[in-house]
């Protein structure tokens, strides 16, 4: 099959999608699939793209939380025709189609099997409900193109599912082998490291996590916490812990991939703590991949990802007190982090990017089957 994946977001950026598509496409590429990745024009970028990847129009910041988004002028439209009828893609597969423009200009003209994966799952405030009045009509215009609809949770299926009665196949994100590296376990060193990694903004719970690990941090002065990662609430964050004395508290800012990988391979503990709009749980996989025991907030997303014995690690993070002693027992209990262990290793192959595909693959082949390909009305 030839295969289109179009990503709305600037692939020069760091962000799970990209990842995503960057690895969705290497693997069809080594089942000999034709698979090219369609996206923006990064920023200030004037080389020409790279194998197997087109770029159309441009992309520019959007002042939306924690997103890169697309804008593009009408001007682009024939772009976007010349290379759909040279390319003739049989499958064009769109992540998160809903955000503005490239996919909807893309998807009017598409006479290719269109095929949606939805990742975001829009938070439960006032201002989100505010901007899903705004954002519905745009996206309803888009869905009336899309051939076979995907989810990577229930938690992002639900929007989209208020919006039509077509079913939605739930296919979770993947994680990079990268994370699957052996790690040496030394849970009987005196110093002991918590770890954050992520944006720094409120739904992301930092600053309970500083509330709950002064709490551990008074009991056990031997243990640390690393936050990587930046956001707008740094400064705060970083006034917060120095208004509760914490003295074993490592602010990085933004960190590189390899970076990311060593501290998940030499902390203890991994806290993720976000308190809502989370769809999946991308962060708690790379955790749990590398071997490294986690505490999360009990949001939806994170909730789909921490099943069985793994919804021992969920915390409501505005709790101080049983966030505190969760952080606790999953630090010091030998037993019980053994068997969180074995338990995540039962889970990862299901995450893997080969089973992932082969599910994409399947609904590929049932929305070509159906003889959905758009013609000429």
């Amino acid at each position: 099959m030839k295969i289109g994946i179009v990503c709305p977001y600037s692939i020069a950026k760091a962000g799970g999608v990209q990842e995503i598509v960057y690895a969705q496409q290497a693997e069809l590429l080594a089942r000999g699939h034709q698979a090219y990745i369609i996206t923006p024009r990064p920023q200030d970028h004037e080389e020409l793209p790279g194998d197997h990847m087109i770029f159309v129009g441009s992309s520019t910041d959007f002042n939306s939380p924690a997103h890169t988004t697309v804008q593009l002028s009408a001007s682009v439209r024939d772009t976007i025709d010349n290379m759909l009828e040279e390319e003739q893609f049989d499958i064009l597969h769109f992540h998160e189609p809903w955000m503005p423009m490239l996919s909807w200009q893309i998807l009017s003209r598409s006479r290719a099997i269109n095929v949606a994966t939805f990742h975001a799952k829009l938070p439960e405030t006032m201002m989100t409900r505010t901007m899903a009045k705004v954002i519905t009509p745009y996206t309803k215009s888009v869905l009336k193109y899309i051939d076979a609809y995907t989810a990577v949770s229930d938690a992002a299926a639900e929007y989209v599912c208020s919006l039509t009665d077509a079913p939605v196949a739930i296919i979770p994100n993947a994680v990079s082998e990268h994370y699957q590296l052996a790690k040496v376990i030394k849970d009987n060193r005196k110093l002991k490291n918590i770890l954050y990694v992520g944006r720094l903004e409120g739904r992301k719970g930092v600053n309970y996590l500083l509330h709950a690990f002064k709490t551990v941090h008074d009991k056990h002065p031997d243990v640390s916490l690393i936050i990587a990662g930046d956001g707008p609430d740094r400064s705060k964050l970083e006034m917060l812990a120095s208004d509760l004395d914490i003295d074993r508290v490592t602010f990085l800012g933004r960190i590189s991939d390899e970076d990311k990988i060593k501290l998940l391979h030499t902390s203890d503990l991994f806290c993720a703590p976000s308190l809502f709009g989370e769809s999946f749980g991308l962060v708690l996989l790379e955790a749990m991949a590398s071997g490294l025991v986690t505490v999360a907030g009990d949001n939806p997303g994170y909730e789909s990802v921490m099943r069985g014995l793994g919804a021992l690690s969920l915390i409501n993070p505005k709790h101080s007190a049983e966030f505190a002693r969760r952080l606790e027992l999953l630090l010091y209990e030998k037993d019980l982090r053994k068997l969180w262990r074995i338990w995540a290793a039962e889970e990862m192959p299901q995450y893997r990017y080969g089973r992932i595909v082969d599910q994409y693959e399947e609904v590929y082949k049932q929305a070509l089957s159906q003889g959905k390909r758009r013609r000429d009305a």
